[in-house]
């Protein structure tokens, strides 16, 4: 099944998982493709024009989730842990300070 991913940026992508799928098989996909962190993902997707929570384990099937073949999901990140690998920190140069 192929389902489309927005971000919190509005960028969409698409990601090709197969009918048999688990919400953890969807994660790693996006990972693998958009170079994101799976730990950190909270998906909901628009099913039949309500959204639900995908809260389920790795281990669950995306179909049991509500997601089918064009599902639209959307795609938020939970905060950064201090020791996590993804931690980036961004200064302006000083022609930039007030």
């Amino acid at each position: 099944m192929k389902v489309v991913v927005e971000i919190l940026t509005g960028n969409l992508f698409y990601i090709q998982v197969g009918n048999d799928a688990t919400v953890g098989d969807l994660k790693k996909e996006i990972e693998a493709q958009e170079n994101l962190p799976r730990d950190r993902m909270i998906m909901i997707v628009d099913h039949e024009n309500q959204n639900h929570l995908i809260t389920e384990e790795d281990g669950a099937s995306l179909v049991g989730c509500g997601v089918q073949d064009g599902s639209h999901i959307y795609l938020f990140f939970n905060l950064l842990e201090a020791e996590s690998p993804y931690h980036h920190v961004f200064t302006l140069p000083e022609s930039l300070l007030w």
